[in-house]
This record gives C-alpha cells, structure tokens and sequence, in this order.
C-alpha cells in the first residue's frame, strides 16, 4: 500500500509509469488468478443471511472463490452466454451474488439489476441489454422479488434461462427446516427455463474454464444508473476501468492483511469496484452481513459487534447509515477499526464530527459515479482531510472544472471558480459511455472529458468540492429520483397548473423529494387531495413526495419555466426553521443566498446571545452550509 498526502505524491505515483505499463491483468479471470496466486486458503469473502454476532456465516478462500468463479462461468456459457452476452442478476446480496458477478464478466457481460426496482422496470433494463440469463432469488419468505423478477421476464422475450438461488443452506437450527415448508408459491407465465443455481454450478468444472479466455479490453459489465425511479440509463464498464477501480484500492486504500464490512449492495458500482475489486487486487477480506445490507434487519443494533466479531479494520458506509448508526451506542470492542470510507451523497459536518468523537475514526469521503466505472477523487487517508470537500484525484484521474464559452466550446475555471465537473481516467469510456448512442451526444467536453452534469471548483491545493448539481436530480439515501416522475403526476390533477419538484435537506437521506404547486386560476385542491392523488399515480414509493406546499405562484424564468433555485431557498428555510425550533434554538433562516463556492448557503439570525456550536448542533446534520446573516 502506498502513503499519499498530497497532490504532489499523486503526481509522483503517476510518474513511476503511465497507466498502460502498469502490467495489469488483461481479464477479469486473469485479476482473479492472480489473488488466488498470491492469497491462496486466506479468507476473502464472508457472508451472513442473519445479522446476529454469533449467527451462522459462510467464508471463501481465495482459492475457493476462483473455483465457484470457474464454474458459475462455466455455467453461464454452457447457457449459451458468449463474450458478448449478457448475465442480469437481481440479487440481495449473498455469496452467489458476488460469484455471479465476477462469473459473468468472466463468461460476457454481466448486468447487476437494482431488486428493489418494480417489475416494469426491471423488464426495461432486461430489454434494454437482451439479457440471456437471469439469476434471482428462490421463493423465500418476506420477499416478493421472485414473483417480480416472474413477471418482468415474462416482458423479457431474449431471457432464455433463469437461475435461483436459494437462500436457506444460509440458515441453521429449526429455520432450516421450517422455511421450506412456509415457503410461498410462485407460479411463472414466462417462457423461460427455470433451473437451481447450486444444482448447476455444481455440474461445472472448477478447475479451469471450459472456453478460452478473453484476454482483450472488452465491456465486462452494464450498470443502471442508480435511481429506483425515473427510467435508468444503463453505463458499460471495460474490464480495464473495473481493475483500475481495483488498483486503486489496493494501491493506496486496502492492504491485504484488513478485514472490510461493506453492508452495501453488490447492485452499486460503490461495493462492486471500490470494494469487491480493490479486495481482488489487495488481497484484503471482505464481510457482506444480510442480504439488504444496511436495510437488514438488526444490522444497525449489531454492527458494533459485527466489527468486533471479525476484527474489521475498515468500515464502508453512506451518510443515511451513519446518521441511523449514531442513534445507537458502541456497544463492542471497535479497538480493531482503522478507518471509514464514505460516499454515494455529501456527508455532513455534525455528522462527520459526532462519528470522530463516537469512534476516534475519522471518516474518508471520496466521489465517484457509475458512468465513470466509480472512483474519481478520495481525501487521502494520510492526509489533510477537507470536511465537506471530495478530496484529490486518483492517479491517472484528470478532473477539470469546465464552464461553457460559447462558440468556442469550454473555458477552464480558475481555482476556486464553479463550473461543471468533468473527468478523464482509465473508467471513463470515451465516447460510448452509454449503451443507447443517442445519450452520449454532447456528453463529452472536448471529446473525451466526460461531463459529470455535477457543479464544483477546485481549490489551491488541488481539492475537489461539490457545490450542486446540473442535472436537477433528487438523490435520496443515494438513490437518484428524477423530478419529472413527481412533476409529471401531480400535473395530471385538474387543479394543478405549475409544479417543480425539488429535493429538500433531511438530516438521515441527504434529501427527500417534495413538490411546490401553482393551481389553475379559479381552482382549488387541499393538499391531502394531491397527496393521495400523487399516491395513485406514482409507483415508486421512493419517489412519492413527503411534502406538498400550494403557493399562490411559482417563481419563474423569463421564459416560464419553474425556476428551482428559489424553490430549494424556501424548502431550507422552512426544514431549517423548524428543526431550530423544534431544538429550542432562539434563531431562524433570515435568507438563503448563492455562494460562489459553496452553493446554497443559509443566513441565521439569532433573537438570544449563543455560540456558533450551539447552531451548528442543529444544522450541522444537513449538508446544506450555514453562516449568521450580518
């Protein structure tokens, strides 16, 4: 593992060699070998269906992880899944999950499927990349994901086979032989071949491929871009970009000898590169508890012991598992925890600082997004940690700033000017980021700086902030929530002339999305009409507003068209003011002003003598900045 402090030492590691002679593998099955090679019968990868510090888990050597690998590709070609076929996988996580996934980059193309997506949905991203093979859980109790998966492939005509896996060998004692017999029913209208997952991988040779192996950069993976709404685009990584990820983390992250919780799931670019990859190339073990993670039942009451049952050393999180992990006490013996990484939304200064004092630990923020096959900038661990900045660059990851210059194309912005991010390194996919051609117009700056649609600057010594973002989209807990889906329902009440639909701060999501109507002239609508209309006309219950104001008008562009940047300063105002008063703090918002550097910025005022600390204790746990007002 190398030490890098400042953007200095990163130059000085690109120096050593450029990118293409790092001697890196040329395949996922190469990357693969080569950690079996050197990390043999050490654990990499654990697994637990229940959270409980003493429950039943189940661990892979390296060496028995190539082999499973072996033969779930094996297993998928023998399907009929050439190198340019696709593997869809719509999984909580479990140990087959990560098995499928390196299985098949290794066999064609490997699809992961967000299981939380509704049937149509689900049936569009299969559609979209002509998946052949479908591998999803086995009727099991309190999921509903196999009957989903049933009717989405029933709209999926180029799905030949699915493959199920079922979760019960992860269960022990009387559960093992009670779930079989509860288990529901789950009768299929598709076409497509049903088959046990363990029964076939099991007929497969884990010794060696039955095929030859592709040895040349190649698209290894399609991702969905992250929304549980709006309908996803779907971003190709190379194999290149996937072992760059992991180079990375091996490189200045991960040394083999950690133990990394990720309770994160394998359907997001974030555990499957920065994570799974980097664990490939260190060497280091990783712990996958539940199959939804942190949404798994008991995770937040047994984390602590988690870390402390198997001596973790680096914990992988999200600012809304933070926030709900620092409603609960360290209740274990952490003293093994070195380190957190956090990502997928800002994190929070209060909730930044409450962590270190909690812990000891300080938590690295980096930045990273699926079209970019994941990481792009991390606040070096050994180094100078900017709270509320992204951090440096990765090696071989040139970020600029641009803004756009008219008939000229794009200016650079000095050092702490905001324009648009936009990123070139080896997971960027110059040119064909998307599967659909048609996305990738205009979606590079100067033909390979690929336009991240996110607003930041950077500053003197080389730091990346974010500051907004271009696209308008809501990212609630991580999940992107497009607008249009709220705008779009709440304009079919007869009432409704205008709305704009926004993201407001929330102290556990980051945002939650909530709309401002406009009615029509003469009309009127109580908003517990437009709720429970909105309710009927949106599926996605991520997306279904947690908050609907009527205004007399919304304000507006030139053009007429809802002008969203006053409509953000309103809803910080008001969940500002009334987490103030609800704290018993004597101050309120007076106004909410755009600042250059750091976006939205709330101005306070205060009715009673108090200190900064007093403010920010209440504030501090949203990631929308505040000052006192002159």
């Amino acid at each position: 593992m190398t030490a890098f402090k400042t953007l200095a030492d990163i130059k000085s590691i690109e120096s050593e060699a450029p990118w293409a002679d790092r001697g890196q593998a040329r395949s996922m099955y190469d990357y693969l070998g080569r950690a079996r090679k050197d990390h043999g019968n050490r654990p990499a990868i654990s697994y637990q269906l229940l959270s409980g510090p003493e429950t039943k888990k189940v661990t892979l050597s390296w060496t028995e992880l190539h082999a499973a690998v072996t033969q779930a590709a094996n297993l998928f070609r023998s399907l009929g899944v050439g190198q340019k076929d696709v593997v869809a996988f719509v999984m909580p996580n479990a140990m087959e999950t990560a098995v499928t996934l390196l299985g098949g980059a290794v066999a064609g193309i490997v699809n992961p499927v967000n299981p939380l997506l509704e049937p149509e949905k689900i049936s569009a991203i299969l559609r979209e990349t002509n998946a052949k093979v479908v591998v999803t859980l086995k009727a099991f109790p309190k999921t509903d994901l196999p009957q989903k998966v049933a009717e989405a492939v029933k709209f999926a005509p180029n799905v030949k086979t699915v493959l199920e896996v079922d979760l019960v060998p992860y269960l022990s004692g009387l559960k093992k032989f009670i779930v079989p017999l509860i288990r529901p029913k789950n009768p299929v209208s598709h076409t497509a071949t049903v088959l046990d997952f363990r029964a076939e991988v099991a007929k497969m040779p884990a010794d060696k491929l039955a095929f030859a192996d592709t040895t040349h950069d190649r698209v290894a993976a399609y991702f969905h871009t992250g929304g549980t709404t709006g309908m996803p685009k779907v971003a190709q990584h190379k194999t290149s970009g996937m072992i760059y990820n992991g180079w990375l983390g091996a490189t200045l992250l991960f040394k083999p000898t950690d133990v990394v919780l990720c309770p994160l799931p394998l359907f997001h670019v974030f555990a499957c590169y920065p994570i799974l990859m980097s664990m490939i190339g260190s060497g280091a073990h990783v712990v996958f508890p539940t199959p939804q993670g942190y949404r798994g039942e008991g995770v937040f009451d047994n984390l602590w012991k988690l870390v402390e049952r198997y001596k973790v050393t680096y914990l992988i999180t999200v600012p809304t598992a933070l926030s709900a992990l620092m409603q609960r006490p360290v209740n274990a013996d952490i003293s093994s925890l070195r380190s957190a990484f956090s990502g997928s939304s800002p994190l929070p200064i209060e909730l930044y600082n409450r962590f270190k004092k909690e812990t000891g630990i300080e938590i690295v923020e980096g930045y990273g997004l699926t079209e970019a096959t994941c990481l792009v900038s991390i606040n070096p661990p050994d180094g100078v940690k900017k709270i509320g900045s992204v951090g440096l660059p990765f090696p071989y990851t040139h970020v600029r700033i641009l803004t756009a210059a008219g008939a000229i194309g794009f200016r650079e912005c000095a050092a702490d000017e905001v324009g648009e991010i936009c990123i070139s390194n080896p997971g960027v996919y110059e040119g064909s980021t998307y599967t659909e051609a048609d996305k990738n117009k205009e979606l590079f700056a100067e033909g390979r700086f690929l336009r991240t649609g996110d607003l930041g600057r950077i500053d003197a010594d080389g730091y990346l902030f974010i500051t907004g973002r271009a696209k308008d989209l809501i990212i609630r807990g991580g999940h992107n929530i497009d607008p249009a889906i709220i705008e779009e329902a709440l304009m079919g009440h007869p009432a409704v002339g205008f709305v704009g639909a926004i993201g407001q701060p929330d102290a556990h999501s980051g945002e939650l999305p909530i709309a401002y109507v406009e009615l029509v002239k003469g009309a009127s609508a109580p908003v517990d009409e437009l709720m429970a209309f909105v309710g009927q006309h949106i599926h996605e219950r991520a997306a279904l507003p947690k908050y609907i104001e009527v205004l007399p008008e919304l304000p507006k562009t030139a053009v007429g068209k809802v002008f969203k940047p006053d409509l953000r300063r309103l809803a910080i105002a008001r969940v500002y003011d009334a987490a103030l008063r609800s704290a018993g703090v004597p101050a309120r918002v007076t106004e909410v002003i755009e600042d250059k550097k750091r976006g939205l910025v709330a101005r306070v005022s205060k009715s009673a003598p108090m200190d900064d600390a007093t403010v920010t204790a209440v504030l501090g746990q949203f990631s929308t900045p505040w000052e006192w007002a002159a």
